[in-house]
């Protein structure tokens, strides 16, 4: 999502006024929306690619914890505070994550559907998409096979890799749906957050979908690509058994369930 622009024609709008309904953070949102369908590729590939890197320190920073800390039954609650690192640098960064965009240009095309603006929608969507695995492939690479990572770490980063792969592809789907709907609520509330508090509540959410072991389609593309390049799953099962699913799941929590409801509960009024 293009939060700069965010920044500069929404926040204004929403901070005069004491009471920000519900169709006025839908408008915002929106209108965010409308310019990242009118982005020209370049900037949307090059951003996409961008937030697959950075993404995968989310990997990086959990699987150093998980190396660092005793295999014991509270480890997760710290071990999965590195989870929200690769969110923070994405979403702070302004960034191209294809789950924000889960939303973002679905509520414009939901208030005024046409095939062009469909159109629009599906070229926004591979382009992020394509582009966010590119650069998750990228960071698996450079973890496994470039050395940048020391033994000790990189076991951590192993581990955790290697129980998102052990994950059934059902599994994946269902619980990609509460990831897909954190990630849409995220959108929703950022608007109307000031800067200090998007640090807190970004942590907040992408922690918990951490520490719940939902399945979150583009980070979980990394650990996927780290355990493929390791030998121990095939591309096959990197993506059918893994990617789609948790591809499927994160749209249907963001697209068909949050966005749809957010615009359910503003149609009268807009």
């Amino acid at each position: 999502m293009a939060r700069n622009s965010r920044r500069k024609t929404t926040e204004p709008a929403l901070e005069d006024l004491a009471d920000v309904t519900t169709a006025l953070i839908y408008r915002a949102i929106s209108r965010s929306g409308r310019h990242e369908l009118a982005r020209p590729f370049s900037a949307l590939w090059w951003s996409g690619v961008g937030a697959g890197l950075a993404i995968s320190l989310s990997i990086l920073c959990k699987g150093i914890l998980t190396a660092l800390l005793p295999d014991t039954a509270w480890a997760p609650a710290v071990t999965n505070l590195g989870y929200s690192v690769g969110f923070l640098v994405v979403i702070m960064g302004r960034m191209q994550l294809f789950t924000e965009n889960t939303v973002t240009p679905i509520l414009p095309l939901l208030a005024y559907p046409s095939i062009s603006r469909l159109n629009r929608t599906a070229r926004l969507w591979g382009i992020v998409f394509a582009a966010n695995m590119t650069g998750c492939l990228i960071a698996a690479i450079l973890m496994v096979h470039a050395g940048i990572i020391p033994p000790l770490q990189m076991s951590g980063v192993l581990s955790v890799s290697r129980h998102y792969a052990e994950v059934a592809p059902l599994d994946h789907l269902l619980w990609g749906m509460p990831a897909g709907f954190m990630i849409a609520s995220l959108v929703w509330m950022l608007p109307r957050i000031e800067s200090a508090g998007e640090v807190l509540m970004i942590t907040i959410v992408t922690y918990m979908i951490g520490l719940g072991g939902f399945s979150h389609v583009v980070a979980g593309s990394t650990e996927l690509f780290i355990v493929m390049l390791k030998g121990e799953i095939s591309p096959i099962e990197a993506v059918f058994g893994g990617i789609l699913p948790a591809l499927v799941g994160n749209v249907i929590g963001g697209t068909v369930i949050f966005a749809a409801l957010a615009y359910a509960q503003v149609r009268e009024e807009i």
